[in-house]
């Protein structure tokens, strides 16, 4: 409970905590930074670490001058590169090795093929708009891998996505989160962020919801 408690504490002041980063590490927080976003997008077991929230803060931080815009929005896109292609790479290298030692009884041959037919036809878009989606940006990497999507599509929407979400957050917390009325209410801000983050998903889930009852 008390873990909890601090978790939600970083989240909901991200400003005050990544502030005192700034001041503690210097110029060291870039690496902290770094790990954070390679995590949240590399590792399928680091759903829960910030991301629309931490980036609109890191925005906000570099137009007080705590933080350099031109080196923080470079190195987030790397990392973001990065993750998802290491995710990417994890979900392929796994999932071959499932197919071949694991019982058909858990993981059958036509699923992965399913799963590579629906990557091929839609990855694209899926890939791209999972960046902005809590949870969904960790996994569609890892399952793009298990469906083997073509690499090079792969990687050309994973640039797409990763430019357009860091860029897009990293910016709109660069021009707006000074603003007075903002910046006095950054901690309502960031749960706004969180809440329309996770809007999508509550939809899908809703919708799905609705259609099991209709087919019941």
């Amino acid at each position: 409970m008390e873990l909890l408690t601090s978790f939600l504490d970083i989240v909901l002041h991200l400003d005050t905590h990544l502030l005192a980063l700034v001041q503690d590490y210097g110029v060291w927080v870039y690496a902290i930074l770094f790990l954070i976003i390679f995590s949240e997008t590399g590792l399928v077991v680091a759903p829960f670490l910030p991301g629309d929230s931490l980036l609109f803060v890191i925005g906000a931080l570099c137009g007080m001058g705590s933080l350099q815009l031109e080196i923080a929005m470079p190195l987030l896109m790397l990392a973001a590169f990065m993750g998802d292609n290491t995710n990417y790479w994890i979900g392929r290298l796994l999932g071959l090795r499932l197919l071949e030692r694991a019982s058909p009884r858990f993981i059958k041959h036509e699923h992965l093929e399913k799963t590579h037919a629906f990557y091929e036809k839609h990855g694209g878009k899926t890939v791209i708009f999972a960046r902005f989606l809590p949870i969904l940006r960790t996994f569609a990497p890892f399952v793009a891998g298990i469906g083997t999507m073509n690499y090079r599509h792969y990687v050309m929407y994973s640039i797409i996505g990763g430019v357009s979400w860091i860029g897009s957050l990293t910016l709109a917390g660069y021009f707006f989160g000074n603003i007075p009325v903002i910046k006095d209410n950054l901690t309502l801000m960031i749960l706004v962020i969180v809440f329309i983050s996770f809007v999508p998903a509550m939809v899908q889930f809703v919708r799905h919801r609705r259609q099991g009852a209709t087919a019941d």
